[in-house]
């Protein structure tokens, strides 16, 4: 897999969602480990006002990609990406709301409802 030689971390995280997607019948899981299988450059990269615009508070949110740190986030929410810039993690901290990585979210009694893909 050419993931494994450039990011072992990326690979690790496909095999898992696949795995994961398998055993607990949650397609949520397979629609995450095809986005990050694309290329670097088609991966998502959103900024905090588009995750501001389209959410709503107390809401899971799922970026298969990176989190940029412009504009503000006016309401709670549990962001998990693959990657935070420092700048998106510290803003996201002081609204009060999580920046989590996608690797944690796997750990949470997740199914695929009230969970939302943005980018």
């Amino acid at each position: 897999m050419k993931h494994e030689k450039e990011n072992p971390r990326l690979g690790n995280l496909i095999k898992e969602l696949k795995k994961k997607s398998i055993d607990e019948k949650v397609k949520l899981w397979k629609r995450i480990a095809s986005d990050l299988e694309k290329p670097s450059r088609q991966r998502r990269i959103v900024n905090l006002s588009r995750i501001n615009r389209y959410t709503k508070e107390n809401e899971t949110i799922i970026v298969p990609g990176k989190v940029l740190g412009s504009g503000l986030l006016e309401h709670k929410l549990a962001i998990a990406a693959f990657d935070f810039s420092i700048s998106a993690k510290e803003k996201i901290k002081s609204s009060g709301s999580e920046a989590i990585s996608i690797e944690e979210l796997m750990t949470k009694p997740v199914k695929g409802r009230r969970v939302r893909v943005i980018g």
